[in-house]
């Protein structure tokens, strides 16, 4: 199936590692010319080394626009036809203080909204463009720990039908990823260590089947890796989707009903 991304420009934000990356190079697969983002020197050249390697488009793109005014960080951005704002983390926000609450709305809200106000007006001139933000099913069952990133994830719905109602008509869709369980290697890590105090030690697959029925449990008994998740943003973004506006979709084995 050709989605139609050949020589489109895709920035995927934070896609230096994990997730991220996994996202940029199926992007890249379909013939997009991706902008892998980093924050900080160097950050991208691994990916984007790698990318050009294997025959494919890629630059990288090293801005932070925490303490850029709007002028040096407007000027930082290429023109974008599709933009995933799938940077995201948490800052340790808990019930006994206010540090970290600001951070986090930073990190999780703030940064998505100045990237996306950078690339809305070319997109609209060009009566093309695909924005996905990216969050988590956490939002439905938050825990304890962090519960500022878990608020600030959850804002980020209405934002994002907000925007798809700003943009009506326009060539533009809006659409939002709530992801379960990523197998990056942090959450490999995590998972190892967890299992491992329950007395459960294996290989990959005998842990995922742990993960799956004892640690977060779900109806497929998998764990979407950062390249199947860029399979589903792949489809989102491309031609083939231009139904799809305005929605909500949760990747996460159907873990919200085990």
């Amino acid at each position: 199936m050709d989605l139609g991304l050949k020589g489109r420009v895709a920035l995927v934000t934070g896609s230096y590692r994990g997730t991220g990356a996994g996202i940029a190079r199926r992007l890249a697969e379909e013939g997009a010319e991706v902008v892998v983002h980093g924050f900080t020197k160097g950050q991208t050249d691994e990916l984007v080394n790698e990318l050009k390697d294997s025959g494919k488009e890629a630059s990288g793109l090293e801005l932070d626009p925490r303490g850029l005014s709007k002028n040096e960080f407007l000027s930082g951005i290429p023109e974008i036809d599709i933009l995933i704002n799938n940077y995201g983390t948490p800052a340790g926000s808990d019930w006994k203080s206010t540090e970290s609450w600001d951070s986090e709305w930073e990190e999780n809200v703030m940064i998505a909204v100045s990237f996306t106000q950078a690339v809305i007006g070319g997109m609209k001139l060009r009566e093309w463009g695909r924005i996905l933000f990216i969050g988590t099913v956490g939002i439905d069952q938050p825990s304890s720990h962090s519960p500022g990133y878990y608020g600030s994830q959850a804002s980020l719905e209405p934002i994002m039908r907000s925007l798809a109602i700003e943009l009506r008509r326009s060539g533009i869709t809006v659409n939002m990823l709530n992801l379960g369980l990523i197998a990056t290697s942090e959450v490999k890590d995590m998972i190892e260590k967890r299992a491992a105090k329950e007395g459960i030690v294996g290989d990959w697959e005998e842990l995922v089947e742990w993960a799956t029925t004892k640690f977060m449990p779900n109806l497929t008994g998998g764990i979407s890796s950062p390249e199947s998740i860029g399979d589903v943003v792949a489809f989102l973004v491309s031609e083939r989707a231009s139904q799809i506006n305005g929605a909500v979709i949760p990747v996460d084995g159907g873990w919200l009903y085990a």
